[in-house]
């Protein structure tokens, strides 16, 4: 027994003296070792492997660094600390003599691990993705262990009175697209409804359905249903009305009508304090990046190897890094920055999360935060919305822990997930200035993401589908025109090599290249304004200027505090008390838009590259004839000038613009040429795509 306290009080010594640089992650516990598989068509490939685990971590409350998170001191132990656990999965050279140096520290999107490009691993970079997402339902459930490719989830407690008592509020939840007699699950995106009513008393709850709402948040034809006509249940055709008790399912006595959206409100107790996820991503980055152990002695896997490291989240997961940047959290609790680079991709608000009752997994459905506060990074006024003038890097340029930044967008992220007001400001007067330290590239006419890429994929009865993709959300339907495959991977590849070279060696990156006002790029996101041509295939007068999903200046109650996305929302739904007026890129005479890096395909366009699409009519109509949430569309050119102008077609057809095979061939060869000047464009991908030019369909 002595023996041990003495091995005891050494491990407590050496974790005391280590303890600076832990931010607090005080046990590590590695639940699984992998090999991964060799790099395809590297001959000599670094062996890596994955280590996957949890991480127990505890926040002082009273640090200014932690203080900011809604709810903590509800959320207290006895002791005065706040306790999480989050998993993560580790990607490392299995002999970390090869190691570069790098980090990249991964935000997994609803739970999930975006792939890591083999060009990371080809040069010896360490991945790192950690949870953060605490909302505990769906693919974020709580697990009992982490496995290298699962999931990752992080436990946190829920709120608590001083006393003990339940915090409770109002929550609200919505089923759009639904039909049949079954009941219908509350669900946020891809995951349930975190929440769940204190009593399954109907008269206690409020059931609404709407026959449309617009963009601008407008509702025609709303009924209420009537108390005894709902239950909180789960039922069928085998187990009709009112069903089994379930608080997470609605059960209609007449069955749901797809024409109809449904949306229930209710008063909920437990809220997660889900802005602990800010805090334990940060101190499970610095664990890996600066700890040798933890507080028992368990080896920090990467002890000695992390010299830089990169924040890098995509979509949901790049709004999380703008708002984890915006409150303060790229500062330790040592007050020493936590990653010298950040990389918010496709992102054009900051998360939803640091609020009571938040819903993290929203996608800018109406009612879903996110765009509340200044989505710019320097200082800038709020005139239309009355706030004071505010910036995301406040609390880094304060602190002096402000990071590199990289940001890239495509024209998804415009046109339906409210981006413009980061470039000019709700008030759009001007273009907003960026500091020195940020680079902003824009992929003109381009998808969520981007597209598949390639020449044949937009050419009808080669590559390009006759059917349109299903919208993303909740239920959304099914666009009208086929998938946008302007592709984000070969910029992407650029980018990521200026990126490194920037945080590891200050080497600059090309300067910032994205649509301006200065240069007449902009304009109101209606169709004669930006110089839209008419497009086969749409109704002429698309996009009309309530197409573009605006940002809507929601009034979420006196507890809630805009500037932060903080606070406590008292008003489930929020009440809209403006719609600001949106702007887009303008676009050339054959709707393809001005500005952005040069992209191969976009130099040598084969079609009209949108970056919005229309929801079709069918069995899922709610949506029909609006934005098909985040998906973009393509309108390919005819082939030949009479069939152009049997369409009444005004864009050249391809005959017209390459005259053969050949004539595209070289096209692709001066674009290729030119992005890779400019530094867009990586030798090896410019070759591939020279290549794939040749071997294509293009006027065969």
């Amino acid at each position: 027994m002595k023996t041990f306290s003495w091995q005891w009080l050494t491990l407590a010594l050496l974790a005391v003296g280590s303890a600076s640089v832990q931010a607090r992650v005080t046990r590590i516990v590695i639940d699984e070792t992998r090999p991964m598989a060799p790099v395809a068509g590297q001959a000599n490939a670094i062996a890596y492997e994955q280590v996957a685990g949890r991480a127990f971590g505890e926040l002082d409350p009273k640090l200014p660094q932690n203080a900011i998170i809604q709810d903590i001191e509800l959320a207290k132990d006895a002791d005065g600390k706040v306790r999480y656990m989050a998993s993560f999965v580790i990607y490392k050279p299995v002999d970390l003599k090869q190691a570069s140096g790098l980090m990249w520290h991964d935000v997994p999107n609803r739970g999930r691990v975006f792939p890591y490009a083999p060009e990371e691993f080809a040069v010896g970079d360490v991945g790192l993705a950690s949870a953060w997402q605490g909302d505990n339902a769906g693919a974020t459930t709580v697990r009992p262990t982490a496995t290298v490719n699962g999931l990752q989830f992080l436990q946190v407690p829920v709120a608590r009175q001083a006393d003990g008592s339940a915090v409770t509020g109002r929550v609200f939840a919505r089923i759009v697209n639904r039909s049949g007699p079954s009941s219908q699950p509350l669900m946020v995106q891809t995951n349930p409804v975190p929440y769940k009513p204190i009593s399954l008393d109907t008269r206690k709850s409020t059931l609404v359905s709407r026959g449309r709402e617009n963009m601008r948040g407008e509702v025609f034809d709303e009924q209420v249903i009537a108390d005894s006509d709902w239950t909180w249940a789960k039922c069928d055709a085998q187990n009709p009305f009112p069903g089994q008790p379930d608080p997470t399912q609605i059960c209609l006595k007449a069955g749901f009508d797809p024409k109809r959206l449904y949306q229930v409100s209710f008063e909920a107790q437990d809220p997660y304090v889900l802005g602990i996820g800010f805090a334990a991503w940060r101190d499970v980055g610095v664990f890996f990046k600066q700890a040798k152990v933890d507080d028992t002695g368990t080896p920090n896997p990467l002890a000695g190897v992390v010299k830089h490291s990169i924040g890098r989240g995509v979509s949901q997961s790049g709004n999380y890094l703008r708002g984890w940047l915006h409150l303060g959290f790229n500062q330790d609790e040592a007050g020493r920055p936590v990653h010298d680079g950040l990389w918010p991709i496709i992102a054009g608000r900051r998360i939803a999360l640091n609020f009571r009752w938040a819903q993290p997994d929203g996608v800018l459905e109406l009612y879903q935060a996110g765009s509340e506060g200044p989505q710019w990074w320097l200082p800038h006024p709020d005139p239309v919305r009355q706030l004071p003038a505010a910036g995301i890097l406040d609390r880094c340029l304060r602190t002096n822990t402000c990071p590199k930044i990289m940001e890239h967008f495509g024209s998804a992220e415009v046109w339906a997930l409210k981006l413009s007001p980061e470039w000019i400001g709700t008030d759009a007067q001007k273009d907003l200035p960026l500091p020195p330290f940020v680079r902003r590239y824009y992929i003109a006419g381009s998808n969520h993401g981007g597209g598949a890429g390639g020449f044949d994929t937009s050419l009808p009865g080669v590559g390009l589908p006759t059917a349109g993709p299903m919208c993303p959300g909740n239920n959304f339907g099914q666009a009208v025109l086929p998938a946008n495959p302007m592709p984000h991977k070969e910029t992407v590849n650029a980018l990521r090599v200026h990126f490194r070279q920037w945080v590891r060696h200050g080497v600059e990156p090309p300067p910032s290249r994205y649509p301006m006002m200065a240069r007449q790029e902009l304009a109101v996101a209606e169709k004669t304004a930006l110089g839209y041509p008419n497009l086969p295939g749409l109704r002429a007068t698309i996009p009309e200027k309530d197409f573009i999903m605006p940002v809507h200046d929601y009034d979420w109650g006196p507890e809630f505090r805009p500037i932060d996305g903080s606070g406590i929302p008292s008003l489930a739904p929020p009440r809209i008390k403006q719609v600001l007026t949106m702007y887009a890129p303008k676009v050339d005479a054959d709707g393809n838009e001005l500005g952005g890096v040069p992209v191969v395909l976009a130099d040598a366009p084969l079609g009209t590259y949108l970056g919005w699409n229309v929801t079709a009519p069918g069995d899922k109509p709610f949506h029909q004839h609006e934005i098909c949430n985040y998906v973009g569309g393509m309108v390919p050119f005819a082939r030949t000038q009479a069939q152009r102008q049997a369409q009444g077609d005004t864009r050249l057809s391809l005959e017209e613009r390459y005259g053969s095979h050949d004539g595209y061939v070289q096209a692709v060869r001066r674009a290729a040429q030119r992005a890779q000047q400019e530094g867009f464009l990586l030798p090896e991908d410019a070759r591939q795509l020279i290549d794939a030019a040749q071997k294509s369909q293009v006027l065969r």
